[in-house]
């Protein structure tokens, strides 16, 4: 097995709008497996029976509700990030019960993003809370999203899930940190970059189920017959540094429930 990690890298950093040539650097190296790592790069480049087998984490929804044998050459892991918003909203809220409005950073054009909504709108409803949905597809949406929050007088932050706003988590956390606005994320990635906390599945094992499958798939099996699996191991993590430097009290019972505690 060959990996060019260079040309994939180079391939997957491409906006969706260009995934069009995405198995231009893999497929030329002749792979039998390749790894894809989003909802948009699946829906962009959902194989051919021509092209490679292949296995990956993903959200919800991307590939059709027959998880148990998916068919085609695609199977994975589903990473249920979007699903997972109405939980993020209720864990800010136990942080941050006197908060009223809370805003939610989307990209519209991310796929799950229509879903994560309704779902965290519905919690919201249900938690008493006053929604700002904001939307921010580029780079250049996200400090002027900033700015209206803090016109709405929001007092919390829900960011939805999305690789491009994986990207921009330095951005996205030096703001939060800047306006003052506690937020939770998807991703422990923000909350290594100085976040206040995030909860979502446990990447490393996700990633160790995209291996073993690779590695099935490798020996013969069928990404057909191998069935798309969901996490075990979520984690909720908290930066306690950020608390403090918010002004928060994180209260004992949601330090019982984190996975891990950055002092």
């Amino acid at each position: 097995m060959l990996l060019n990690a260079r040309g994939i890298g180079r391939a997957l950093l491409r906006p969706p709008r260009r995934l069009a040539t995405i198995d231009h650097p893999a497929t030329s190296l002749g792979p039998r497996c390749a790894i894809a790592t989003s909802t948009a790069t699946i829906r962009a480049r959902r194989p051919s029976d021509h092209r490679p087998s292949r296995t990956f984490p993903v959200d919800h929804r991307t590939i059709d509700h027959r998880l148990n044998r998916p068919g085609g050459n695609v199977t994975g892991v589903n990473i249920i990030f979007g699903a997972l918003g109405a939980k993020r909203l209720e864990l800010l809220h136990d942080l941050v019960p006197a908060a009223g409005a809370i805003g939610m950073l989307v990209n519209p054009a991310y796929p799950s993003a229509p879903i994560e909504v309704q779902d965290v709108e519905a919690a919201g409803r249900k938690l008493g809370l006053r929604m700002h949905i904001l939307d921010a597809r580029t780079e250049n949406d996200i400090d002027p999203a900033f700015g209206d929050f803090a016109e709405k007088k929001v007092k919390g932050l829900l960011v939805a899930d999305d690789p491009f706003f994986q990207g921009q988590r330095l951005r996205i956390v030096g703001l939060a940190g800047r306006r003052g606005l506690p937020a939770i994320y998807f991703s422990r990635d923000f909350v290594d970059a100085g976040g206040l906390m995030s909860y979502g599945p446990n990447l490393v094992d996700v990633y160790r189920v995209v291996g073993v499958y690779c590695g099935r798939i490798l020996k013969g099996e069928k990404p057909a017959d191998l069935p798309v699996v969901q996490p075990t191991r979520f984690e909720l993590v908290i930066n306690l540094k950020t608390a403090r430097a918010l002004g928060l009290d994180v209260p004992p019972t949601l330090l019982a429930l984190a996975d891990e505690v950055i002092e």
